[in-house]
């Protein structure tokens, strides 16, 4: 038998709209936009089962209950993707890019911003997991043929310890790799007026940056060009007192 650890005090340490089972299982099921039977997939054999529905908060959950449990070494993604938010893609771009900047490299998601998650995080997650991708499925014998074989490969418990992540306090009433029941998610076009409303604000402050810059430059010339002129009439003055001598 593979060997196992336990997990950390408390898991799921984000509560939420998930189904847990047994906590050894190397598989964590994400339905994406689908709601299924959770609990029905939790008893095929999952160690959680839920929906995530966004590219920000609803991965950040999915991380944060993943590597706080070792014995998970399988993501399965299933149900169908969230339409705007795109947050199936996010989490493979996530898992093979990483983050720069705060922003999922690679993701199409509206809004890719992981806030809650360091540097560490992210390469734990990479390390702890393998993504295994059948999205669009929704039938739960396929889920739970999918889960069999990822379990007859468990290689046991991930290496190191668990790790905690510590969300906002605005965000510990939410779920986990499930997310809220409370918490919906802005529909397709609003989260991509929000996407372009960040980035709008993200291109004034760099106009902001660019503009001291050139302002900077622009003193430094003119102080240059003063100090110049002063050094060479002084030059001029010695010159011409030198030629009255």
């Amino acid at each position: 038998m593979a060997d196992k650890k336990s997990p950390a005090s408390g898991w799921p340490i984000i509560q939420g709209d998930y189904h847990t089972g047994d906590a050894n299982s190397p598989v964590a099921v994400i339905t994406m936009g689908s709601h299924l039977d959770e609990a029905g997939i939790c008893a095929a054999g999952a160690a959680l089962a839920g929906s995530c529905k966004t590219e920000n908060l609803g991965i950040e959950k999915v991380v944060a209950n993943v590597i706080s449990n070792p014995n998970i070494r399988f993501v399965l993604l299933c149900g169908t993707e969230v339409k705007g938010h795109l947050s199936g893609q996010s989490i493979e771009a996530m898992h093979k890019n990483g983050v720069e900047g705060g922003k999922i490299v690679g993701s199409t998601g509206a809004i890719p911003f992981l806030e809650n998650l360091t540097a560490e995080h992210i390469k734990r997650f990479q390390e702890q997991i393998e993504l295994v991708n059948i999205m669009e499925t929704e039938d739960i014998g396929k889920i739970s043929a999918k889960m069999n074989e990822l379990k007859a490969r468990d290689p046991g418990a991930f290496g190191a310890d668990p790790m905690v992540v510590q969300l906002s306090d605005d965000d510990k009433d939410g779920a986990s790799g499930a997310e809220s029941g409370a918490e919906e998610p802005l529909t397709g076009e609003m989260a991509l007026i929000t996407a372009r409303i960040k980035a709008i604000q993200m291109m004034v402050t760099d106009i902001g940056y660019r503009n001291r810059f050139a302002s900077g430059l622009y003193g430094g010339k003119i102080e240059g060009l003063m100090i110049g002129l002063i050094i060479s009439l002084v030059i001029l003055g010695a010159l011409i007192g030198v030629q009255v001598i």
